[in-house]
């Protein structure tokens, strides 16, 4: 049986701002629930908490059951498929697995009988503790995942990996698993659409419980019973289909507009009798009592004080960009090494083109390509005249800004403070401006992002599923700011919606072919 219980959470960032207060909900046994709110509500802080990595400064959170937990990003260290799967695994399997692997290191720097025997003794502790079982598991989880047995991919990095690959061979374990309760963070992200429609029936099919964080609408609609919104300080439970949360979000803003419509009359109501009770006193000393009763009402007005209606995000992104040559992009018989059959082909300046195709075909290698990264491949690629390229990770890589703040950051683009906090306001990041990129969430990352290409002065955007962890209003502001850039768009993406905005589609076949449509069509 599983459970998860949130009872008047409150957390506070360490800078002493409160994030959240009085968050409270429950999901019961077998249901599927979604978190959702703005990017840098605590979405992601909540599942840290339920996870315990947190505490929070008042409240309590309860999960019953055996819990397993996918955070939005994968290690992009030195971490092998093995090791990251084993952070799944029962902690008596990872000891064991540890065990194994000192046990090695000393038989391969020391063969002696004596090593060989306590190698002998670590991998049958290993097997004893389900080891060899979960990896009988995995191997099944690799096949349907990437169509490749585990023993093939156990010692490649994960980092190798596409971002849809990690997210389904993960997806493929915990959805099979003796879990009972999953927190899921972002699980659609990078998925590609058949992936997608997978993720959503496996949902629909499971008989956990799940909390899961995502801003995929098809998902949402698709897969979930309510929906819990951190908005403003607090949170809330919708608790019917994804069909009917925007009619319920507008009636319960409207709700909340009426209740602080009628807190201030009743405030300025008592205010005005203490205003002609204080006049009175001066006169006569017999309404001195009514004066200090009704101060005291005012007081216990304020404490029951109805929470204000959530402000509207207001992001603005200005993509400038600027003209180039004709050709933005030129390319001859290449071949990304393993990925891809030699293609051809020429992008327009002003073009829109997405890269579309499933997980692993080489989509992100041939972006990361074009950004001037070494990356294995034959034949040839150039960029036309003027063309400056500005690249955003999927992974959400920036190594470039370190563990700097925002506004040193943008300091160090020749900003004055004045602006930089202007432009960090126009992105909804300027409470955020003493934090270093890697304390975000990802939606603020994301926006991050976006804003140095901004600043970049690119006039070819290499956008690399720009809209995974963006919320509607982030990414209805980078639709717009794509709308009116003056350049040339290459965008790798899976988001049916944005996909509407593309002139023309490379799809990267599993076959290896590289094909130019009109529609998008995966092969």
């Amino acid at each position: 049986m599983g459970v998860i219980e949130v009872n008047g959470v409150e957390y506070a960032l360490p800078g002493g701002r409160t994030l959240f207060s009085n968050v409270s909900f429950r999901v019961g046994n077998g249901e599927h629930i979604a978190l959702i709110g703005a990017n840098g509500t605590g979405k992601t802080t909540l599942l840290r908490l339920l996870a315990g990595e947190l505490e929070p400064r008042r409240g309590s959170t309860r999960v019953d059951g055996r819990l397993l937990v996918m955070r939005q990003f994968a290690p992009a260290d030195e971490t092998t498929v093995a090791e990251y799967l084993m952070e799944f695994a029962p902690l008596t399997i990872g000891r064991a697995a540890t065990d194994v692997r000192r046990a090695e290191v000393a038989f391969a720097n020391d063969p002696t009988n004596e090593r060989g025997v306590a190698l002998a003794g670590a991998h049958q502790r290993f097997g004893d503790a389900g080891g060899w079982d979960i990896e009988v598991e995995w191997d099944v989880c690799a096949n349907a995942a990437l169509g490749l047995g585990f023993d093939a991919i156990r010692d490649r990095l994960v980092s190798t990996l596409s971002g849809g690959e990690q997210k389904r061979l993960v997806l493929e374990y915990m959805l099979r698993s003796n879990a009972e309760v999953l927190l899921l963070d972002e699980p659609d992200n990078f998925l590609d659409v058949p992936a997608k429609e997978w993720l959503e029936r496996s949902l629909r099919e499971s008989t956990k419980t799940i909390l899961l964080v995502s801003h995929d609408r098809e998902l949402l609609a698709n897969a979930v019973d309510k929906l819990v919104t951190i908005e403003g300080s607090g949170a809330w439970t919708h608790g019917g289909s994804f069909a009917g949360y925007p009619e319920a979000r507008d009636g319960r803003l409207a709700r909340l507009d009426d209740e602080h419509r009628r807190f201030l009359e009743r405030r300025d109501q008592l205010v005005a009798q203490v205003a002609e009770l204080r006049r009175r006193s001066q006169v006569t000393d017999a309404f001195a009592s009514r004066l200090k009763a009704t101060k005291t009402k005012i007081e216990q007005l304020d404490r029951t004080a109805p929470p204000e209606r959530p402000r509207d995000q207001q992001i603005t992104m200005r993509l400038g960009g600027d003209r180039t040559g004709k050709r933005a992009v030129i390319v001859e018989d290449l071949a990304l090494d393993g990925l891809t059959d030699p293609f051809s082909t020429e992008i327009f300046y002003g073009e829109r083109v997405g890269i579309i195709g499933h997980n692993g075909t080489g989509k992100s290698h041939f972006l990361r390509l074009l950004a001037g990264e070494s990356i294995g491949h034959s034949g040839a690629w150039r960029l036309g005249a003027r063309v400056v390229p500005g690249y955003f990770s999927q992974l959400h890589r920036a190594d470039a800004i370190g563990r700097r703040s925002l506004l040193d950051v943008l300091l160090d683009r020749s900003f004055s403070r004045g602006e930089a906090m202007a432009v960090l306001r126009r992105y909804e990041l300027h409470q955020q401006w003493e934090q270093s990129f890697a304390t975000l969430s990802g939606g603020q990352q994301a926006r991050v992002q976006i804003l140095l290409l901004e600043t970049s002065g690119s006039t070819l955007l290499l956008l690399d599923e720009p809209t995974d962890n963006l919320d509607l209003a982030s990414a209805e502001a980078l639709e717009h700011a794509l709308g009116q850039f003056q350049g040339t768009v290459l965008l790798v993406t899976h988001d049916r919606w944005l996909m509407r905005g593309c002139d023309r589609f490379l799809s990267f076949g599993r076959d290896c072919v590289v094909h130019e449509m009109l529609e998008p069509v995966y092969r």
